[in-house]
């Protein structure tokens, strides 16, 4: 059955999920990593995808939008409308570490934040919101097998992108977070809810220690290969 912002129907979407945030970049995926892959949604121009990996896993790929309201919407539609049991995102970010290079990938195992997302829980208390340990630990054997780049840790999930404040990143710098992009803490956060499993996989595109160090915008829309290959191999084993 149809949500407010999905129209596939029932069953079209596998039990795993990778989510990127660009719909032209989930479009790519599918058409790129995908055997017989299938549109099943196109609500707001937000395009999902059904579809085999190279080893018959069934798999779908579907975009998230920018930001956590956005990825919050859809991954709620996605667990509790269609049956989806894993969500991976596969992004993009900036990192504040100087021994973290461009192009390299990162497995978040926790998100911090400056968003008010938690107040809607009404807590009195600040939440920590993680990765599932399997999916994580699935990802890490998996990076190290196919002889990635990576780093594991905690990522930062911002509401602004554009930061009045020249000074924010390095204060986060400062407790070790990796770098910055804008939808993890929520996705952990809805899965966190209502019992099912997310990871967020990243590929690094620019650099807040050195701003000349940056990916061209078709390099961060389709050089991200070896983050999608570790997100497949890693969603094979939950499919």
């Amino acid at each position: 059955m149809a949500t407010p912002h999905i129209n596939a129907h029932e069953g079209d979407f596998a039990k795993v999920v990778l989510m990127p945030g660009d719909p032209i970049r989930a479009k790519w995926i599918a058409e790129t990593f995908l055997k017989d892959a299938k549109e099943v949604t196109n609500v707001r121009g937000i395009l999902g995808y059904t579809g085999f990996t190279k080893n018959g896993k069934r798999i779908s790929i579907m975009a998230s939008g920018m930001g956590m309201p956005s990825i919050g919407i859809y991954s709620h539609e996605l667990f509790t409308g269609y049956g989806v049991e894993v969500i991976i995102r596969v992004g993009t970010c900036g990192t504040y570490q100087p021994h973290i290079d461009l192009k390299d990938v990162l497995i978040c195992t926790s998100a911090s934040t400056d968003s008010n997302w938690m107040s809607q829980y009404h807590i009195n208390g600040t939440y920590s919101a993680g990765a599932d340990f399997d999916l994580a630990v699935t990802a890490y054997e998996e990076a190290k097998k196919m002889k990635l780049p990576y780093h594991g840790g905690n990522i930062f999930s911002a509401d602004v992108f554009y930061d009045p404040d020249p000074e924010t990143w390095k204060r986060w710098a400062r407790l070790g977070l990796m770098g910055v992009e804008m939808e993890s803490y929520a996705l952990y956060v809805n899965a966190a809810a209502l019992g099912k499993k997310a990871l967020c996989l990243l590929t690094v595109t620019d650099s807040f220690i050195n701003r000349d160090k940056k990916l061209t915008s078709d390099e961060r829309a389709f050089g991200l290969s070896q983050m999608i290959e570790l997100a497949i191999a890693t969603a094979e084993h939950y499919c």
